[in-house]
């Protein structure tokens, strides 16, 4: 392969660090521009979307009460079964030249980047199999195949901002010796046509693609996957805008030819412990599925970077601050007229109090995961700024260990119930599934049945004849 220009994506998107580092696996800082949008200081998070919207989120609230610089969508999202003919409503949006189809079709802020991904984070699981040309997806009514061609073709008329490149996983199974293989190849294929289709030197440069492109790093050994590392590092290097990584054991595997470029994190940490970890092996943006899990489950995130000293003597230990609290509970919900967290500067908590989200949770009001939203998302983004700014006082590994002694291990457990959920946020299971939500209306259907079993034992105008004597119609009694 020949070197080429760099591609147009580099001229868009912008990533310089900030503090030099002795080594690829220290925590860093970033930063990360792209042409129109917010510039993003890593470490930071990416928040992820549901089809197309940050869940319980409103635009307007997306606006006024957040601080939301980028926002991740899965392809399959906006998918329907590969047997239907006609394109799918997010390909017949109206879109001028210098537009982005994907961005018009979620009606989300100019200023926003958004990235863009074959399938959701966390991924659900997908019977069908990958193949050597493509990878088995869950869209909104069913499973199907996302062929490579499908994808770059995606890619040209959607525009996101940042593109991750399609790679072979199967979410949930463990790989064996061949399957492995088969992994690296099909992605370093996959890779490969992607690269040349969208920026390749046989393309004119006016019709090269503006994404960026993020290469997929599989979640394999360095050995397994040495090759497909060497030909990024060297033969699709101008490609390149940043890494795509499954978990952060393979931040380890980043060559030194690639280390200045940003690294996008998908993995599912489930304590902020975690992402003090990513954080600590250098990534740069992460994702936090649990945000919005504990939003829906009622609970309200409570801990700060760094971790405050504690008031009590130092003659004995103390017990650890919990990491979260479930606003379901009875205990001093009810009657607590507090925030949701001391000293939080969210709109939830400077509007409203504990007792009224549990108010709100008990009657099933959309607005408590809203609120709750809300002030998680708040404190997140606090949560990362505060390791910015330990980062940048050389403090983090201190800071760190400190957090570690001062908070609990876990999350509190998940108990309340949350909204509905639908087919397309569900693990597959198998055929013939349980209804996922109790039915909505089943008070009315019991009041049915009750009111048809009163009428069998009334004679109607429509009763037969002998139905009739079996009400004792026209029967003499006997004298």
């Amino acid at each position: 392969m020949q070197p080429i220009s760099p591609p147009v994506s580099e001229e868009m998107l912008q990533f310089t660090l900030s503090n030099p580092v002795a080594s690829t696996l220290s925590p860093r800082l970033g930063s990360l521009a792209i042409a129109g949008r917010k510039s993003i200081t890593t470490p930071h998070v990416l928040p992820l979307s549901s089809r197309g919207a940050l869940p319980h989120i409103a635009h307007d609230v997306l606006r006024d009460h957040t601080s939301v610089a980028s926002l991740y969508l899965g392809l399959e999202d906006f998918l329907e079964r590969q047997h239907i003919k006609s394109e799918p409503p997010l390909y017949k949006i109206p879109t001028a030249p210098h537009e982005s189809a994907l961005r018009n079709f979620t009606c989300l802020p100019d200023d926003i980047a958004l990235i863009m991904g074959p399938r959701r984070v966390p991924p659900i699981a997908c019977p069908p199999d990958n193949t050597t040309n493509s990878i088995a997806i869950s869209t909104m009514f069913g499973f199907r195949q996302l062929e490579a061609t499908q994808y770059v073709d995606a890619v040209r008329r959607l525009c996101p901002d940042i593109v991750v490149g399609l790679a072979d996983l199967r979410p949930g199974q463990s790989p064996g010796a061949k399957r492995r293989g088969k992994m690296v190849d099909r992605t370093h294929a996959y890779t490969m046509h992607a690269t040349e289709q969208l920026y390749g030197s046989a393309i004119p440069e006016s019709s090269r693609s503006p994404a960026a492109y993020f290469a997929p790093v599989l979640p394999l050994d360095n050995a397994e996957q040495s090759i497909y590392l060497e030909d990024l590092e060297h033969d699709l290097r101008s490609y390149l805008s940043g890494l795509a990584l499954y978990e952060s054991a393979s931040l380890s595997l980043v060559p030194d030819g690639l280390a200045s470029l940003p690294r996008l994190l998908l993995s599912d940490p489930e304590t902020p412990h975690d992402i003090l970890r990513d954080v600590s092996l250098g990534a740069d943006l992460l994702t936090v599925p649990f945000l919005s899990a504990c939003s829906d489950a009622g609970i309200a995130l409570d801990f700060v970077f760094p971790a405050p000293t504690s008031e009590s003597p130092s003659t004995g230990a103390t017990a650890p601050r919990p990491l979260a609290f479930d606003l379901w509970s009875t205990d001093n919900h009810p009657t607590d007229t507090g925030p949701l967290s001391p000293n939080c500067t969210c709109y939830a908590c400077k509007s409203h109090h504990r007792a009224y989200v549990h108010h709100l949770l008990t009657a099933k009001e959309m607005l408590a995961w809203t609120l709750l939203q809300i002030h998680n998302l708040h404190t997140i983004d606090c949560f990362f700024a505060g390791i910015r700014e330990s980062i940048s006082r050389g403090t983090f590994d201190a800071d760190a260990h400190t957090f570690h002694r001062t908070y609990d291990s876990e999350l509190p457990e998940r108990k309340g119930q949350g909204p509905r959920l639908r087919g397309h946020q569900l693990p597959a299971a198998g055929p013939y599934q349980p209804r996922p939500n109790p039915r909505a209306f089943g008070r009315l259907d019991d009041a049915l049945q009750k009111f048809a079993e009163s009428q069998s034992s009334v004679a109607t105008p429509d009763t037969g004849a002998d139905g009739l004597e079996e009400h004792g119609f026209a029967q003499k009694e006997s004298s």
